[in-house]
């Protein structure tokens, strides 16, 4: 598992100075970086993969709804995204079967539209695909089982396990289709404010690494910190390396 780190992290830096944010990361060591926003920050992130030792192999940008997915896909190519993630859908909807179907539906299609171009397309969970139950499993488990196998899943362990789910038991349920996590720590409280470095909070670390040990990537994240967000991104990234 490589280690990367998504850059919403330090979403305050990079309004600030995009180009000294990333160089930032790149000095803690960090050779990957997940941005979001893809399309608005493109010629950013095509500057920063010329000036710095740093790749962009996943990304977040919303595709799902009524979007020129064209440009999506073009500014995924030019960043050199391999994976590209639709990080968010409306909660509401994960309370229906028929439209969990609909939208697993709607990602295949989005499949067949990137095949041949390198990209894989794939989708990042919150807590609330897990705290709804549908059929059994929950929704996202549902989500899941209707996917075409091109398409993967970026499982964010930390709001798992805030919607209730046994994350090591989750990622061994969802298997090779989960290409990359999300890691951070915390109180498991719905409120982000309390996330902390890996380590120093209620998260199963352990196992959750363990269960994470055939993905491609593994990406740090804070919703939110408290203290310095640099501090706190390579404290994270000793601990992986000590782990």
């Amino acid at each position: 598992m490589e280690i990367s780190v998504q850059m919403y992290s330090v979403r305050e830096a990079l309004a600030a100075d995009y180009q000294g944010t990333v160089a930032r990361l790149a000095e803690l060591g960090l050779r990957c970086a997940e941005p979001f926003h893809l399309v608005e920050h493109k010629d950013d992130l095509v500057a920063a993969r010329e000036q710095f030792d740093i790749t962009f192999p996943s990304a977040h940008q919303g595709f799902l709804g009524d979007v020129d997915f064209d440009e999506v896909l073009e500014a995924a190519g030019a960043v050199g995204v391999e994976y590209l993630i639709d990080p968010f859908w409306n909660p509401e909807d994960w309370k229906d079967a028929d439209k969990v179907r609909s939208l697993a539906l709607r990602l295949n299609e989005r499949a067949t539209q990137a095949e041949g171009t390198g990209i894989r397309v794939g989708y990042h969970n919150h807590h609330f695909e897990l705290a709804s139950t549908l059929e059994g499993r929950s929704a996202l488990e549902l989500f899941a089982a209707e996917l075409d196998p091109r398409v993967i899943l970026e499982v964010d362990t930390y709001w798992a396990a805030v919607g209730g789910a046994d994350v090591p038991a989750l990622l061994g349920n969802l298997g090779d289709r989960v290409q990359l996590v999300h890691l951070k720590d915390g109180d498991l409280a719905e409120d982000p404010s309390g996330q902390q470095p890996l380590g120093g909070g209620k998260m199963p670390l352990a196992e959750t690494l363990k269960a994470s040990a055939g993905v491609a990537y593994g990406v740090i994240e804070f919703d939110q910190y408290a203290g310095d967000i640099f501090e706190g991104i390579a404290a994270s990234l000793e601990y992986l390396r000590s782990a």
